[in-house]
């Protein structure tokens, strides 16, 4: 089935449908595609950051996998490395977010992750790019869990973001390990559960202290607590079962991290066994669509694989050649 492939060619074709997307309303998109919004991708599509971005901690993770075993101490100055390269990189110009700009601009003038980074804030840049670990075969939770929250805390600092980074991380692969698309919530939400109070000092060292917290459980707390008030939203989203409606309406816009998360996998549970539909969901939204429906084609390629994907697409999408070779290494 490729799933690794489906998924990380997901990401993009969501990312690139949503990119025309992410600034309009609905009526504007109804104006502009018809009353059904955008299904196909134009002729040349583009990416925005969030695929940039995936392809940043996909890279650094292959560099690494090459000399296990993958700690954080191996990790981290690659990825430091990767993002800086993005920030420099002259492709870097499809309204990248503020906040990941800002953390990179700190870690180029010399300043540690943990000062760089932005602490209070929560937005998806921190989710939308932890697909690719996700992907991987032979982690263990622990390393697929603080993995994923490290590439979010490099620039996003707030507990929220590194908790729906985990969950997005865990969706992602639990879908690629064949998990039916209806468990999903609640398997989210025993997470939620079961991780409230850990904290994974070895990959996010004393993160915690430069927050108000009194101590690395209750910050981390905090952050799985909104999640799961962000996956209550979603339960009664896919009790209403509405597939006509904008989704931000239900379970957010998605410019927050636990938004991003519970919209696009509505997105996904709306439409489990059709992939294009799930991103044109994500798409025809009012809020960050890009990242919505990226997301979306994640969860959809893990579950579906390559295959379910329009064939001609994967000619067209840009960066198809690094896809591809991320998709590979991990099928």
């Amino acid at each position: 089935m490729r799933r690794a492939s489906g998924s990380i060619f997901g990401l993009a074709y969501g990312d690139a449908l949503g990119a025309p997307t992410e600034f309009l309303n609905m009526r504007q998109i109804h104006k502009r595609y018809g009353h059904d919004g955008p299904r196909d991708l134009p002729e040349n599509p583009l990416v925005t950051d969030d695929t940039q971005m995936a392809l940043a901690v996909a890279g650094g993770m292959l560099n690494a996998l090459d000399n296990p075993p993958f700690t954080p101490d191996l990790i981290t100055p690659i990825w430091r490395r990767r993002f800086l390269d993005w920030l420099h990189d002259p492709e870097n110009n499809r309204a990248p977010g503020q906040t990941c700009l800002r953390s990179c601009r700190g870690m180029d003038s010399g300043l540690p992750w943990v000062e760089a980074t932005q602490h209070g804030s929560k937005g998806c840049g921190a989710n939308m790019r932890v697909t690719p670990v996700g992907l991987v075969p032979g982690f263990t939770d622990e390393t697929r869990s603080g993995a994923a929250q490290l590439q979010a805390a490099l620039t996003h600092g707030h507990p929220t973001g590194l908790a729906a980074s985990d969950l997005t991380a865990f969706a992602t692969w639990w879908l690629r390990e064949g998990m039916a698309p209806a468990d999903l919530p609640a398997a989210l939400r025993d997470r939620c559960h079961v991780q409230r109070s850990t904290y994974h000092e070895r990959w996010l060292g004393d993160l915690w202290k430069h927050s108000e917290a009194p101590s690395p459980a209750e910050f981390i707390a905090r952050g799985w607590d909104e999640c799961r008030q962000a996956l209550d939203r979603l339960d009664e989203a896919l009790r209403r079962g509405d597939r006509e409606s904008d989704p931000c309406e239900l379970t957010g816009a998605g410019w927050v991290a636990e938004e991003a998360l519970a919209t696009a996998l509505l997105c996904f549970l709306l439409f489990p066994e059709d992939p294009v539909s799930a991103i044109w969901r994500g798409a025809a939204s009012s809020g960050d669509s890009d990242s919505i429906a990226c997301l979306a084609g994640a969860f959809a390629g893990a579950h579906l694989g390559m295959d379910a994907w329009p064939r001609e697409w994967q000619a067209r999408i840009e960066y198809a050649d690094q896809l591809t070779r991320t998709g590979e290494a991990w099928d």
